[in-house]
């Protein structure tokens, strides 16, 4: 138990966390300063300037504030936290904004940083949780000092995704909007809740019924919206190499029917051959007539093995996942920011475009496209490679 049992030190402990948790003018300061890093970031594609943009980033004290209101019962300093959040969350969307505005005046190119943190993936996830568990930790521990450096996680777990949602709304990048905005408010469910269980274990249990509903309502909420976020993520099982094996009365997968001949008309024969009789008549001149064999037909069915398809793995080296494009150049319009460890199933087509080699690609939801072939790995080269 880290909070005092006496009442009135309990008392003074949460006023002191109350006065700590409630924005000042440097917060909406350093918001700004965070969101233009992050839109120069997001413009520039470069890994760095996120890690920059985090470091900008304020105490996120309206999110200890939405936790410490929750366990008081206080609706309207949740309402206060959640204003101030709000108007913290859409300074770093307009700079987003307008970084994707800026994208429509400059060359094509491709922006997979800003795709990263606009999808839900669990690493992303679990720095959010600890980050959250820390600052509350920390807040309670040291009630003279802000825990700056653990506030860094939520803030990069909440402002980077609705900055990339802003980027996606002007830009017209597919995939960061609305998915950007989506995965904000999953963020902001978790550190509520995780934040208010963790005062739950450091002894600040709600203090009234309503606090109690509230936290069981942020679980809740948290729980169906991580469901449906881990659902969206696409699985497969691909067959083993040799598992293409015939049953009674079907045609092995991977196996095509031939075809023999065509008919005098032009349309295709039955895919079968007739192989030579079996037996030939003969016939004697004794007296006593013999039986003759009728030749008979025999029908073969050929079949045709077609190409074991070959499968890789996004492994891009910067930003953890590539774009997908209709055609094999950078002014491609996007199909799809894929992630990387995700399977797709590789085609026979490679070009060269101005010196860089473009793969033809099938997504498992059956979708097509192009990505360049150095963001692919392959147990094996690929024909043509």
């Amino acid at each position: 138990m880290i909070l005092p049992q006496d009442l009135s030190e309990r008392g003074e402990l949460l006023r002191d966390m109350a006065r700590r948790v409630v924005p000042s003018f440097d917060f909406f300061l350093f918001s700004l300063l965070s969101g233009l890093a992050l839109g120069i970031a997001m413009l520039l594609d470069a890994p760095a300037l996120f890690v920059l943009a985090a470091l900008l980033s304020p105490f996120m004290a309206p999110v200890m504030g939405i936790c410490l209101g929750t366990v008081a019962g206080t609706g309207r300093f949740i309402l206060q936290s959640l204003a101030s959040l709000g108007i913290g969350s859409l300074i770093v969307f307009l700079c987003g904004a307008a970084s994707g505005w800026a994208v429509t005046l400059l060359p094509a190119r491709q922006y997979q940083q800003a795709a990263l943190y606009s999808h839900f993936n669990w690493p992303f996830f679990v720095v959010l949780l600890v980050g959250s568990v820390l600052t509350v930790y920390l807040t309670v521990r040291a009630p003279h000092s802000k825990p700056l450096v653990s506030s860094v996680a939520i803030a990069y777990g909440l402002y980077l995704p609705v900055g990339a949602a802003g980027f996606g709304f002007t830009s017209g990048v597919a995939g960061l909007w609305p998915d950007g905005l989506g995965l904000f408010i999953i963020h902001l469910v978790w550190a509520a809740f995780t934040g208010i269980a963790m005062l739950a274990l450091l002894g600040l249990r709600p203090l009234n019924a309503s606090g109690y509903f509230l936290g069981a309502a942020y679980g809740a909420a948290g729980l169906a919206l991580l469901v449906l976020a881990a659902g969206a993520v696409p699985q497969i099982n691909i067959p083993p190499p040799g598992a293409l094996s015939a049953s009674a009365g079907k045609t092995p997968p991977g196996v095509t029917q031939g075809i023999a001949a065509q008919q005098p008309d032009g349309t295709p024969a039955p895919a079968f051959t007739l192989a030579p009789p079996t037996a030939t008549s003969s016939a004697t001149l004794a007296p006593t007539p013999t039986r003759s064999l009728v030749p008979t037909r025999t029908s073969t069915i050929t079949i045709t093995p077609a190409p074991t398809p070959v499968w890789a793995r996004i492994n891009a080296s910067q930003g953890g996942g590539a774009l997908v494009r209709e055609e094999p150049n950078y002014n491609g319009s996007v199909v799809q920011s894929i992630l990387n460890d995700t399977l797709v199933e590789v085609l026979p087509e490679v070009t060269d475009n101005e010196g860089v080699a473009w793969v033809h690609i099938r997504l498992i939801n059956g979708k097509e496209g192009w990505i360049v072939r150095t963001l692919l790995r392959t147990a094996t080269p690929a024909p043509n490679w």
